[in-house]
Parts: structure tokens; sequence; C-alpha cells
């Protein structure tokens, strides 16, 4: 999957507006414009659409985990300078802090099943033997299963708080 798909996609799970996300950049020490964040939030066939290069997803990525789970003591992670499926797969992971049974629900939300076995595969290191590739359709249906989950969630918060009003 493109990067600026899975930007807009994890903004619009997450609900974030502009301030947000310049801050989740922050959080891996990344200054972005609003004018940059918007022209990588744009749909692919707008003439002002700019590409998020890998390096300035990895580094959202890295901004979401510290602001999900808190900042690590020690040195921050540098941003990958190449970015696969797999790496955005486990960055969202520990980001969210799932657990395989939690992917795995998450999954069925979006109507895909897959065995604890082959997801455990896309998490080990490229050069092991049971190492497999994460496809866009799989990220895909991942995404759509945090939506479903995450929106939901944010989704009945605000129809509590208004009927407290």
């Amino acid at each position: 999957m493109n990067t600026n798909d899975c930007l807009r996609r994890i903004r619009y799970i997450l609900d974030f507006d502009d301030s947000k996300m310049i801050a989740v950049f922050a959080e891996a020490g990344q200054e972005v414009s609003r004018a940059q964040l918007s022209d990588w939030l744009k749909k692919d066939d707008d003439p002002a659409y700019e590409v998020c290069s890998d390096v300035m997803f990895a580094t959202f990525l890295n901004g979401l985990i510290n602001d999900r789970r808190g900042k690590k003591d020690g040195p921050q992670p540098e941003p990958e300078k190449k970015l696969n499926n797999n790496i955005i797969f486990r960055k969202l992971k520990i980001a969210f802090d799932l657990q395989a049974e939690d992917i795995l629900s998450i999954l069925s939300l979006a109507g895909v099943s897959i065995s604890k076995h082959e997801l455990s595969a896309f998490f080990r290191r490229a050069n092991h033997k049971h190492y497999r590739e994460c496809k866009d359709q799989v990220m895909r249906n991942f995404l759509k299963g945090l939506q479903i989950k995450y929106r939901k969630a944010q989704q009945a918060k605000k129809k509590d708080a208004s009927s407290v009003k």
C-alpha cells in the first residue's frame, strides 16, 4: 500500500485533526507544516498531491507509537529508509498494543480469517525461513478492521457525551 493512503486511513481511524497529526510527527522529533501535511493527505488525482516518503511515514509511525504508548528511555529509533507492509504492520501492532488474538479479531471484523501461524510469519525477520510478505490486501483489511473497531468506539463515546448534556 502506498504511504499516503495509509496515512489518510490512520488519520480517519483515530479521528485526528491537522494539529494532532503535526503533534504526532513532533513526538518523533520531526517538524512538518500544515501545508506539507495537507499535500500528503490529498487524493492521488489532486494537482497539489505530494508523495509522503517512506522516511516521513516511518517517522509518523514512530511518533504514533510514542503518542499512544509513551516514549521509550534512551535514543529514539531511527525511521526506516524503505518501508514495506510488514514493517508498517509491526509498527501499528506496537502502537495499538495488539496481541495476536487482537489482530485476528480485527481481521475477522473485516471478514478475513488467517491462522495464528500465518500472522506470526508477517512479524518474522525477512531472512527467516517462515517469513511471509504482507500483501496489500491483508494490510487494507487490517486497516478496515481497525476502522470498524475504533471508529465505532469513538462514535459510541461521542453519543454518550452528547446524551449527558
